[in-house]
C-alpha cells in the first residue's frame, strides 16, 4: 500500500568524512564509523543557533550578557546533544533503556513530578534542578513522538481497516498531553495533537477516523478555551485587543506597535524600543516581535523562509526514509519545530490568542533549546543512516516492519 512518504527521490547533499579510516570495515564486529552529514539541515541549523544567539543578546532590555551568556551554554548543551544523536541515536535505540515505552514512562514520571513543583509565574510547568530548570513537556514532545513513530511503523497500511489499532497511540498521546494540560499549558497539547494527527494520517488513517477522534475531544477542547476564565479572556482580547488595552490586550497590542514600526528594513539591531519594558516577555515568546522590529519585514521574511526550507527539507527526507519508523520519526519532529515556530509568529502578528509558546532556536530558555537540537541531531542521525552504506556493525534495521513497495 502506497502512503504518502512512498515517492522515491535522489539523495546526493551529504558531507562525507574524507578521513576512510574512521568508518567501519566490512566484517569488523563493535567498529565505529563517522555518518554522512546533511548539508542543509546543517546549515539551517547554524543559521538558527547564531540569529538566535544575536536576537537573544538584542532582545534584552537591561540584562543582554547575562541572557547571552547562559543562551551560549545552552546551545553548546544542545549542540553536543545534537552531535551525539546524529552520531549515535541509531545504536542507542538497541539499548533496553532507550525503548520507546520506557521514555513515555519516563516522562510520565517527570510530567507529575512538576505538578507538586513550587509554581513559577502561577504554573508548574518547570523543576528547579538547581542550577538549570528542566521543562518536562519539552522532553515529552520528543519522546511521544518516539513512541508513535515506533507503533505507527508496524500497523502502517492497517489502521484504515482496524479501528482498533488506533487506541494504543491515542491513549498514550491523551495521557501525555493530559498531564501538560493539567499544569495549565494548553498550547504545546494543541501542537503535540496536530502532529500526532498528521503522523497518524500519513501513516493511513482515514479522515472519518481522525474525525471521530476530534469529535471526541471536542467537549475538553471547548472546555479549556472558553470555561477557563484567563483563557477566554484571551481569546477575546484576541478579537478586540484595543477592548481591553492596559490588561488583557496589552501584550497585542505592543507586540501590533512592534511589528509595525520596523517597517521593511527595521530599527537596526539592538534599536528596538519596545523591549524597554514595553513589550512583556520580549525575549522569550514575543521575540519575533522584536525581530521585526529591529530588522523590518525583509529579515523577518528571511527568518520565515528558513522555517519554510527546514518543513520542507525534513518532508522530503521522510519521503526517501529506508523505513517507517525512520519516515515517520523524521516527519513528526520537523512538523513540530516548524509548526512551533509557525504558532510563535502567528501569536505575534495577532493571527493566534496570545500563549506562551516558545519560538524554536530562538527564544531565550534552556529545556527548548536543547531540546530542539536534540530533535535535530535525531532527524540527521535517521537521514545519515538512510544514506550510510550498510556494513555489518550498522544499525538493525530489521527490528522494524516497511512498508509495502
Amino acid at each position: 500500500m502506497r502512503t504518502l512518504f512512498s515517492r522515491p527521490a535522489r539523495r546526493n547533499n551529504f558531507i562525507r568524512p574524507k578521513n576512510t579510516s574512521r568508518f567501519a570495515e566490512p566484517g569488523k564486529r563493535g567498529a565505529w564509523r563517522f555518518l554522512p552529514l546533511d548539508k542543509t539541515l546543517a546549515i539551517i541549523t547554524a543559521s538558527f543557533v547564531v540569529f538566535g544567539l544575536v536576537f537573544t543578546y538584542s532582545s534584552s532590555a537591561f540584562d543582554s550578557t547575562s541572557f547571552f551568556k547562559r543562551q551560549l551554554v545552552f546551545d553548546i548543551i544542545g549542540l553536543i546533544a545534537a552531535f551525539v544523536l546524529w552520531q549515535f541515536y541509531d545504536r542507542l535505540q538497541k539499548i533496553k533503556l532507550f525503548r520507546p515505552i520506557y521514555l513515555i514512562y519516563g516522562t510520565w514520571v517527570l510530567l507529575v513530578i512538576v505538578l507538586f513543583t513550587k509554581p513559577i509565574a502561577n504554573v508548574h510547568r518547570w523543576i528547579d534542578l538547581g542550577f538549570f530548570n528542566l521543562q518536562p513537556s519539552e522532553i515529552a514532545k520528543v519522546t511521544l513522538l518516539i513512541y508513535v513513530a515506533d507503533y505507527l511503523s508496524t500497523v502502517q497500511g492497517k489502521l484504515s481497516k482496524n479501528w482498533g489499532l488506533l487506541v494504543r497511540p491515542l491513549f498514550v498521546t491523551g495521557v501525555t498531553l493530559g498531564l501538560i494540560l493539567v499544569a495549565k499549558d494548553i498550547g504545546t497539547p494543541f501542537l503535540m495533537a496536530c502532529v500526532v494527527g498528521a503522523m497518524l494520517f500519513v501513516s493511513g488513517a482515514r479522515l472519518k477516523q481522525l474525525g471521530a477522534v476530534c469529535l471526541a475531544v471536542l467537549p475538553i477542547v471547548l472546555h479549556q478555551l472558553f470555561f477557563v476564565k484567563y483563557r477566554r479572556d484571551r481569546i477575546l482580547s484576541f478579537l478586540h485587543p484595543e477592548s481591553d488595552p492596559g490588561n488583557n490586550g496589552y501584550q497585542l497590542i505592543r507586540s501590533f506597535t512592534a511589528v509595525g514600526s520596523g517597517g521593511w528594513l527595521g530599527k537596526g539591531l539592538g534599536n528596538s524600543e519596545l523591549k524597554l519594558e514595553y513589550l512583556p516577555a520580549a525575549h522569550t515568546d514575543f521575540i519575533f516581535s522584536i525581530i521585526c522590529e529591529e530588522i523590518g519585514l525583509i529579515g523577518a521574511t528571511l527568518v520565515v523562509v528558513f522555517f519554510c526550507a527546514l518543513l520542507t527539507r525534513g518532508i522530503s527526507l521522510a519521503r526517501v526514509a529506508r523505513n517507517n519508523f525512520n519516515s515517520l520519526l523524521i516527519f513528526g519532529l520537523t512538523l513540530t519545530i516548524s509548526g512551533q515556530a509557525f504558532f510563535n509568529m502567528a501569536m505575534a502578528i495577532g493571527l493566534l490568542p496570545t500563549k506562551g509558546i516558545a519560538m524554536p532556536f530562538f527564544s531565550y530558555g534552556g529545556s527548548s533549546v536543547i531540546m530542539t537540537l536534540a530533535m535535530m541531531g535525531i532527524i540527521m542521525n535517521m537521514t545519515a543512516s538512510d544514506s550510510a552504506p550498510k556494513t555489518q556493525s550498522g544499525p538493525d534495521y530489521t527490528q522494524f516492519k516497511t512498508r509495502n513497495r
